[in-house]
């Protein structure tokens, strides 16, 4: 036993590199959420707002099912994939909102309720938003200035919007239509800043992220 060979008793070196690769990263997905979010919400806050008239909704209809909805789940998808719950609840959770708002335009046909009382149920609907809103808005503190700008105005907006239901408040809903379209434009700035620093490898538009 002593005479063997104590080279024999170590394992033979690899012969070749492993062949396999890191895993790739993807892109960030938050410039496309955001810029869904801000053009849905862009129009049907021009109708909200009497800038459009209110018969011309459903031009919403394909907004909300395929470019605040579908690309905007599919954005806090890839959140999950880049491990940032923050940005993977809103996004998913906004591109839900969207597609049930474009099933209430397109399915919901109220039987046995009265104008006021399917406006009263629109107007719960949006109360559940708005405290869904209010508490991502506490969490978007720490992810950067512009994006708790987003958050503050979207929460104030659907605010109104819930008084305008749920009080039959024409002018409420007006004012949160207003609301909405400074939201819009807050979430356009942000995807806009984010996709050309991004591009530019440097700051060129501030977001004033939290350190």
């Amino acid at each position: 036993m002593a005479d063997i060979d104590a080279g024999r008793l170590q394992a033979p070196a690899p012969t070749q590199a492993p062949t396999h690769a890191p895993a790739p990263g993807i892109a960030d997905p938050g410039p496309l959420g955001l810029a869904a979010f801000a053009l849905t919400t862009f129009v049907l806050s021009c109708v909200n707002a009497g800038i459009l008239e209110v018969g011309t909704k459903s031009v919403v209809l394909g907004l909300a099912l395929f470019y605040g909805g579908l690309a905007q789940f599919a954005a806090g998808m890839w959140e999950f994939r880049k491990d940032n719950t923050f940005g993977a609840l809103a996004f998913t959770s906004y591109g839900a909102f969207w597609l049930a708002f474009a099933g209430i335009l397109f399915f919901y046909k109220p039987t046995g309720a009265t104008a006021d009382q399917a406006t009263h149920a629109v107007g719960v609907f949006l109360l559940g938003w708005t405290i869904f809103t209010a508490y991502m808005t506490i969490a978007s503190l720490r992810v950067s200035g512009a994006v708790a700008a987003v958050f503050v105005f979207l929460t104030v907006t659907f605010v109104c919007l819930a008084i305008g239901d749920l009080a039959v408040n024409a002018d409420m809903t007006k004012v949160g239509g207003y609301l909405g379209l400074a939201t819009a434009v807050l979430a356009w700035y942000t995807s806009f800043a984010t996709v050309t620093n991004s591009t530019w490898k440097r700051t060129v538009m501030p977001t004033w992220p939290v350190r």
